[in-house]
């Protein structure tokens, strides 16, 4: 059967969500674990990738296991066999086609902020101590909203078909000392959330105009846009799924 797991994760030690060689990936620390305490080889399939050090509050993943097993004494087991650091809040039974990617219709990112120095928030918020205009960054921010083409934002070398994003959600927010950034799509392109915000604060510090940042939108190159901020600041939060793929 196939089954969707929700996942959650502080970045800071991993480089990003997908496997690889040279480094250590959520997914194969995830995929080990799973495989040892079902005793067979189990592959993961994410909703989307994040990037090194990027930390995530609500992720999915599904996996096609054979063996027949209580989901929540699975829950409790896997999270004792997990890291401190990754959690495993629930996982749903799905439909045998339903895919954690592919049928993902939106995501919703925050990054934060915070404007006084805070060592409780070392690698887990930007302090960015300059003076914002929060009004003007949300006017800005307010032009991303709908179905454009964001190669500006993304990373030159990527192996996507298109550059087109469906932005539902792009808006600035302060709460005391933090400031959020919250932004919500069908999809986004790699580094593309890092690269919008590095180029929102150069509105709100008065390096680059509105009229500025609509061109960089318009422009389709990655040279005209600001530079991408860290990501222990970004914060994979909500994916949404259709209700129809869920199994009682």
């Amino acid at each position: 059967m196939r089954f969707l797991f929700e996942i959650s994760y502080n970045g800071t030690n991993y480089s990003g969500w997908q496997s690889q060689n040279n480094a250590t990936g959520v997914q194969a620390v995830v995929e080990d674990a799973l495989s040892k305490l079902l005793r067979e080889a189990v592959a993961i399939v994410g909703s989307g990738r994040t990037d090194t050090g990027v930390h995530c509050v609500q992720q999915f993943f599904h996996a096609d296991i054979e063996k027949e097993f209580e989901l929540e004494k699975l829950t409790l087991k896997l999270n004792s066999f997990l890291p401190k650091d990754i959690s495993i809040p629930a996982i749903h039974r799905v439909k045998n086609e339903a895919h954690a990617r592919y049928d993902a219709t939106e995501r919703t990112y925050i990054y934060k902020i915070t404007k006084k120095k805070n060592p409780f928030l070392d690698g887990l918020a930007l302090h960015y101590f300059r003076p914002l205009d929060i009004e003007l960054m949300n006017k800005a921010a307010a032009l991303m909203i709908g179905t454009h083409d964001f190669e500006s934002f993304s990373k030159v070398k990527t192996d996507v078909n298109n550059f087109r994003c469906d932005i539902k959600k792009a808006e600035w927010k302060e709460h005391g000392d933090m400031l959020e950034f919250t932004i919500a799509a069908n999809r986004f392109l790699r580094g593309m959330v890092r690269a919008t915000v590095g180029t929102l604060l150069d509105v709100g510090t008065g390096k680059t105009s509105l009229k500025d940042f609509h061109h960089i939108l318009q422009s389709r190159d990655r040279k005209k846009a600001g530079a991408n901020v860290p990501p222990y600041g970004l914060y994979l939060v909500k994916v949404k799924y259709p209700a129809s793929i869920f199994l009682k």
